[in-house]
């Protein structure tokens, strides 16, 4: 198996994936019942030294779900009926995870209102207080 290429600057060995296959469940008839196409990757953010700091806190973070007890990120595929596509689907599934991670999230600097959204949010409020009023019954008196 070959490396794991994340983007330019980032790769991945192909020692820190652990790749074991099961026996697949669902539709398939006699060759799930046969043939292991069903892929479960692994792998450890912590003991990777290519990602940074905050890539792994966020991976970790955001993929609770996909963690078993040594923090290992568990990733399965078993969308095709060949063995080695769902292992190419598993390395793309960690790849895309691995990007989100990389992302780093713009801070939000606050802004104020523009004086015409004030004043259109205003009018509004004025219609529809208007609206309501003539529901009033004491309006049809």
């Amino acid at each position: 198996m070959e490396d794991l290429i994340i983007n330019e600057k980032i790769t991945i060995a192909a020692d820190e994936l652990k790749i074991s296959a099961v026996r697949s469940s669902g539709p398939g008839g006699q060759n799930v019942n046969k043939v292991s196409t069903s892929v479960e990757l692994r792998f450890s953010p912590k003991d990777c030294c290519q990602l940074p700091e905050y890539a792994i806190k966020k991976l970790l973070a955001e993929n609770k779900n996909k963690l078993d007890s040594e923090e290992s990120i568990i990733i399965t595929s078993q969308r095709f009926r060949e063995q080695y596509r769902n292992i190419e689907d598993a390395r793309e599934k960690l790849r895309i995870l691995i990007l989100e991670a990389l992302k780093v999230k713009k801070k939000r600097r606050p802004t104020k209102p523009t004086k015409a959204s004030i004043e259109d949010r205003i009018l509004s409020k004025k219609i529809i207080s208007q609206k309501k009023a003539t529901r009033n019954k004491k309006f049809e008196e």
